[in-house]
C-alpha cells in the first residue's frame, strides 16, 4: 500500500485521522475517569497505562494508513539519529500531554499528532478528551479549525495593531520559574496593559490559535512531540514559532529531540522582535 500524499492526509483522510485522535482520547478517558491516585509518571502508573493505551490506537492506526510514514512517538524507542536524519516525511506523535493536567484532573490534557516535512510542521491534530474536542491545522492551505459536539469552527489567531497597548500572554500553569517572571515583567513594562491566562500542555498553542491570547513565551525544555501539532494548528491560524533569537523552530535537525526556547505569537506577520525584550540570559537564571 502507497502512503496517501500530504494533501490526501489533509482533505479525503482527514475523518479518519480526526477519528484517530478521539480514540485515543477514549482510551485515556478510561484510565482518568477511575478513581486514580498518582503522583509521578512511572511504570505501571495510571498514568503511564493511558499513554501507553493512547500510544497503541493511534501507532494502529497511522500504521493502516499509511504504512510507508515513519512515526516518532514519546512513547516509542528513540532512533537513532543517523536514521531518522534521512526522514523527509513523518508521524510525530504525543499520546498524552500534560502529566501535572492529567494527575490534578483540570482536564487540559491532549491528545498529539503532526505530520512534519522538510524540518517543519504542516498538519497537526490536537485533541482535548474532556471537552471532546480536535483542532487541526493545515498549514500550506492556511486552514485551521476546532470540532466539538456543536460542529465545527474556523481558526484565526488575534490580528494586532502597532499602537495596541494590550497584550494577553499565556503561560503554564506548572512550568513557570524565576526567570519567565523576570521576563514577563520586563514585557509588562513595555506593555502596560498586558494580562496573562495560565493554560496546560499544548492548548497553550492552540489557545493563540483560537484569538484568546497574542503571545506565549517558553523558557524551559520543551520536546519536539509536545508542541508539533500544535504549532501546525498556530501556524495554519495564521500564527508562528520563532526561536529567542528569531529563528525558525526546526524539527528532526539534530540528535536531541529537545527544542530551544520559543516564543509563539498568535500574529505572524507583526513585528514582534522589534517590540518584545531580549529573553533574559541563561547565566542570569
Amino acid at each position: 500500500m502507497i502512503s496517501p500524499t500530504t494533501l490526501a492526509l489533509a482533505n479525503e483522510h482527514n475523518s479518519l485521522l480526526t477519528d484517530i485522535v478521539r480514540r485515543a482520547g477514549e482510551a485515556i478517558l478510561q484510565v482518568y475517569n477511575t478513581d486514580f491516585a498518582v503522583q509521578t509518571k512511572q511504570d505501571e502508573s495510571p498514568l503511564t497505562q493511558a499513554d501507553l493505551a493512547a500510544h497503541g490506537v493511534i501507532v494502529d492506526g497511522l500504521s493502516e494508513l499509511s504504512p510507508g510514514i515513519p512515526i516518532l512517538s514519546e512513547e516509542s524507542a528513540l532512533l537513532d539519529f543517523a536514521e531518522r536524519s534521512q526522514w523527509s516525511r513523518y508521524w510525530l506523535v504525543d499520546p498524552l500531554d500534560g502529566t501535572k493536567e492529567f494527575v490534578n484532573r483540570n482536564g487540559e490534557f491532549t491528545v498529539n499528532i503532526a505530520l512534519i516535512e522538510n524540518h517543519q510542521p504542516v498538519l497537526g491534530w490536537v485533541g482535548v478528551p474532556v471537552q471532546g474536542q480536535v483542532f487541526f491545522g493545515d498549514v500550506a492551505a492556511g486552514t485551521a479549525w476546532v470540532e466539538d459536539a456543536r460542529g465545527r469552527t474556523a481558526l484565526r489567531g488575534k490580528r494586532r495593531q502597532d499602537h495596541d497597548s494590550q497584550l494577553t500572554v499565556v503561560a503554564s500553569r506548572n512550568h513557570g520559574g524565576e526567570r519567565l517572571e523576570r521576563y514577563l515583567t520586563m514585557i509588562g513594562e513595555q506593555f502596560p496593559e498586558m494580562t496573562r491566562t495560565p493554560v496546560g500542555s499544548s492548548l497553550k498553542l492552540c489557545a493563540l490559535a483560537a484569538g484568546g491570547a497574542d503571545i506565549y513565551p517558553r523558557l524551559g525544555p520543551t520536546s519536539e512531540w509536545d508542541i508539533g501539532a500544535a504549532q501546525a494548528v498556530l501556524c495554519a491560524a495564521g500564527g508562528g514559532v520563532f526561536c529567542g533569537d528569531g529563528s525558525a523552530l526546526t524539527y528532526n535537525a539534530k540528535e536531541s529531540i529537545l527544542n530551544p526556547e520559543f516564543i509563539a505569537v498568535a500574529d505572524a506577520d507583526f513585528p514582534w522582535l522589534q517590540v518584545l525584550p531580549a529573553m533574559p540570559p541563561l547565566a542570569d537564571a
